[in-house]
């Protein structure tokens, strides 16, 4: 039985703090990636190819997400700024400075706003259309942002904290909260599906998928393991989570059972993500690697070869 190796991304001199893909573009997919390193960098999706580095911030930097078409990326920094950066050419568009840590930011689905939390325990909304106006504030939180994320068509905020259980939602047309998802440890990660139609999040030993049209609780897994990342693919019905232990586990989504456990990172994994295409996953780590783990698209994946489960091993 063959063992499955990740391609191994370095690059990072320092712990891998997020990865996030990009939506399928006429070009492929993207790959970007924060780092307490202060260089965030840009990737092919598929290979891990190494395209780029965005220069300039001067502090870690704890989120790097790109837009619908992967035409511009955006980056939140330990030095109190949140930075937009044109994706082709590496040029910094736009800098927004904060009062204290910027944790974490977010384009709205139309890219025509970006959201940015941080240690200030403010949400802010810019309008990139006019970059140089004041955000907009939402209501102060009870402790430090640690995710944002927009749903329904940018109608609502998702927004969860670095000290405190739940899940925060916020209505963009009042900009108040509309409603808090009740957690019993504050959320760790938050993964959207590329169609928007399913919400993970992970919380110590627990991971949850949530109906984005309607919030409602759709699925809550308890672990064996702390998982302070998961990301779930809904075409083949199976979810990845993985954290202190330093493997990227594999599990079945309707049932739960663990179908692999890929090793390889030296550290605890901090973050996941499943490729746009579903037929790969990236994981970022203490270790300052990234490591693209293949799911083949055939009822054995991953892992699982006629029921069989056995384990992923990676080089170093």
């Amino acid at each position: 039985m063959s063992k499955r190796l990740p391609i191994v991304c370095h690059g990072h001199s320092r712990p891998i703090v997020e990865v996030n893909y990009s939506n399928l573009t006429p070009d492929g997919y993207f790959l970007a990636s924060a780092s307490k390193d202060k260089t965030p960098m840009l990737r092919h999706g598929e290979t891990g190819d190494w395209y780029g580095t965005f220069t300039g911030h001067k502090g870690a930097v704890w989120s790097s997400v790109l837009n619908h078409s992967a035409l511009l990326c955006a980056t939140a920094s330990a030095d109190f700024t949140a930075r937009v950066w044109d994706a082709c050419s590496g040029v910094q568009m736009h800098e927004f400075s904060h009062p204290h840590i910027v944790r974490t930011t977010s384009f709205s689905m139309h890219t025509d706003k970006l959201a940015t939390g941080g240690h200030d325990k403010l949400i802010r909304i810019f309008d990139l259309g006019a970059p140089e106006a004041a955000p907009q504030m939402l209501p102060q939180t009870p402790s430090a942002v640690r995710n944002v994320v927009w749903l329904q068509e940018d109608n609502i905020l998702i927004c969860t904290l670095l000290d405190t259980p739940g899940i925060n939602v916020y209505d963009m047309r009042t900009m108040q909260l509309a409603q808090s998802l009740p957690t019993a440890a504050p959320v760790t990660s938050i993964d959207v599906t590329y169609d928007q139609q399913v919400m993970t999040t992970a919380e110590g030993w627990t991971v949850r998928f949530f109906n984005t049209s309607t919030l409602s609780l759709m699925k809550q897994q308890e672990l064996t393991h702390n998982a302070e990342a998961a990301s779930f693919c809904p075409q083949f019905k199976r979810f990845v989570a993985g954290g202190e232990d330093m493997w990227v586990h594999l599990y079945n989504y309707e049932t739960g059972e663990e179908l692999a456990v890929n090793k390889g990172h030296h550290g605890p994994v901090h973050t996941l993500r499943f490729a746009p295409t579903y037929e790969a996953y990236a994981s970022g780590s203490e270790d300052g690697t990234i490591r693209i783990w293949s799911l083949d698209s055939c009822p054995a994946v991953a892992g699982v070869e006629n029921g069989v489960h056995h384990e992923n091993g990676g080089s170093t």
